[in-house]
């Protein structure tokens, strides 16, 4: 099976494609991710992107493909969870062709929906012991003794530069952006299923898992 996985930064993409692979074998095909694990492996595709990226220009779509082709053949008989691509109607008629001259077909389209304003608190809230990496929250997680991580004890935290107002309003407009072209091409083919991405993880789960197998 093979889907893809949308939705803005911080809506739980991430958690919830790790779910499915420790629960289902499927892997996780992240673009960023293969860019560099291309790049650092030396593949053809990878040596290419390398140019491109040293010479400061984006990686161009033909690239891209290529890195998501080479990784879909290492996959066996695996699903794969695609994650930032495609963004644009041109990639969302690539992937077709990949898929198509492997034998694979796109299965489901899930958007994890989520309410702006709480998905900025959600992302501003976090923050993490600087020793251990445990994650706390403003607002759902503090530690259990003020200034001293749970886990290890450590009065040390951090948070993400990046996980600011601004920035995550900034992404979440860039996604609606990139992600509008796809969509319709998607509905058109009875492929799209959304999922309350403000919903407990277990419960996100649950609606994904209900979607693949067939019983909504």
């Amino acid at each position: 099976m093979n889907i893809i996985l949308l939705g803005p930064p911080g809506a739980g993409k991430g958690t919830q494609a790790s779910r499915l692979e420790d629960e289902r074998g499927m892997v996780q095909l992240s673009t960023g991710d293969m860019l560099r694990a291309a790049v650092k492996a030396g593949t053809p595709v990878g040596l290419k992107a390398k140019a491109v990226m040293e010479a400061g220009e984006l990686v161009s779509d033909e690239i891209v493909s290529g890195i998501i082709g080479e990784s879909l053949d290492g996959l066996g008989e695996k699903g794969a969870i695609f994650d930032g691509f495609p963004r644009t109607a041109a990639q969302a008629e690539s992937l077709d062709t990949i898929l198509s001259d492997r034998g694979r077909t796109l299965d489901h389209v899930i958007e994890l929906v989520v309410d702006e304003d709480a998905l900025v608190e959600r992302i501003t809230g976090r923050f993490t012991c600087a020793t251990c990496g445990e994650g706390y929250h403003d607002t759902f997680k503090l530690p259990k003794v003020e200034g001293t991580c749970d886990q290890c004890g450590g009065t040390e935290f951090k948070r993400r530069p990046d996980d600011n107002e601004e920035t995550v309003r900034t992404r979440m407009a860039e996604y609606r952006a990139k992600t509008a072209p796809i969509l319709p091409i998607y509905e058109a083919r009875g492929l799209v299923k959304r999922v309350d991405g403000m919903a407990d993880i277990a419960e996100v789960t649950a609606a994904i898992e209900a979607i693949l197998d067939g019983k909504t």
